[in-house]
Formats: C-alpha cells, structure tokens, sequence
C-alpha cells in the first residue's frame, strides 16, 4: 500500500482481493500450507496505531486458521504508515512498534512474520527516486528511510511481549531469520563441541 502525494493506493482494492474472502478457500484447495497474509498498518489503524479496525482481518485470518493455512502476517508493504507519521518521521520506529504490540496480541497465535516488505526497494522509490512519498531524490533521504524501516523491524524483536509470536520471515531485501528456541542453541553447542573433539583427534 503505497502512498503518492496524498494519495494511498491500495493493491488489494486495486486486485479485488479485499473484497473475495473466497480467494482464501481458492488457495486452501491448492494445497498450500503458508501464506502471506496482510494487516497493514495503513488499512487497520489509519488514525492511530491503538486505535484499531479488525473487522476486516478477524473474518479472514478465522478463515485461514479453520482451513488449516498458517499466515506469514505483513504490517508494512511499500508504505510509508499512516497519515500521523512518515519514514523520515523520527518516531517512525516507536509508532510501529506500537502498532505491531497491538497486532501482536490480537492475534497471538501468529508465528510467522513480515514487519517490513522489501524496507530497501521502498527506500528507494520514495527517497531516491521521487516516485512514492515523500518524494525525495537524494541519497542522505534514502539511507534515512531505509534505517527507519530496519529501525521498525527490529523494534518487532527486542519490544516483544510475552505472546507465541516467535519467528520472523522478512522477505525481498532481507533474508529470513528465526529465533532459535534454547532447545536448538543446546543442540547448536554440542555440534560445536563435537567438531571441536574432531579436529583434535586429526591433529
């Protein structure tokens, strides 16, 4: 959902999507077992990031959660936020961090996230091309934009609550990271040390 002037443009207006809950059924009976699914922060709280619309998410992420598919949840995709903030906004990262709170423990059976689609294909298209908002060409503008948006993401992983919200996926510009569980760190030391052993036997 990006913005142009005062302008958003909405893709899932735009693809028909926001309005064919039975797409969702369509890609059950493909079979798929993910998918990435948006709750964008423009679309669900366009006046302040508490101040939430959900009618919209809750009918369709019941619908996924009864068809068995697993929601790769996205927040942020080629946007800018809202009208209350920009991405040269200082607080950008706190007022996402607010609203992921409020997403996050709406729905915290959610394990899987995007928080910010592509932040570097954003960064420039709206601060080194002039294309999107706010319009900028120059590259102090783009490395501002782009460091805001990773600012954001991040947010999303030392401000988490208490929720099973536990893996983040970024896509496009970020490669996919997951939080290990202790459980797996365990089993990460004993290979280390199990290589450690071998290299001293061939020694």
């Amino acid at each position: 959902m990006n913005r142009v002037g005062d302008e958003w443009f909405d893709q899932l207006e735009a693809g028909g999507f926001a309005h064919r809950i039975g797409d969702i059924d369509r890609l059950a009976s493909l079979g798929a077992e993910r998918v990435r699914f948006p709750i964008l922060w423009e679309r669900v709280a366009p006046e302040c990031p508490e101040r939430c619309q959900w009618n919209w998410s809750d009918e369709r992420l019941a619908r996924l959660r009864g068809l068995g598919l697993r929601p790769i949840a996205g927040l942020l995709h080629h946007g800018s936020g809202p009208r209350y903030t920009r991405l040269l906004d200082p607080h950008f990262p706190d007022k996402f961090a607010r609203y992921w709170l409020a997403v996050a423990l709406r729905y915290p059976w959610i394990d899987a996230w995007t928080p910010v689609n592509e932040p570097c294909t954003t960064a420039r298209f709206s601060g080194l091309y002039g294309h999107w908002y706010p319009h900028h060409r120059d590259e102090r503008s783009f490395l501002r934009m782009l460091l805001s948006q990773v600012q954001a993401t991040q947010t999303t992983k030392t401000d988490r609550p208490h929720i099973d919200a536990k893996r983040e996926q970024a896509s496009g510009d970020r490669t996919e990271t997951n939080d290990p569980s202790p459980a797996q760190k365990e089993k990460e030391k004993e290979k280390e040390k199990e290589k450690e052993k071998e290299h001293r036997r061939r020694d």
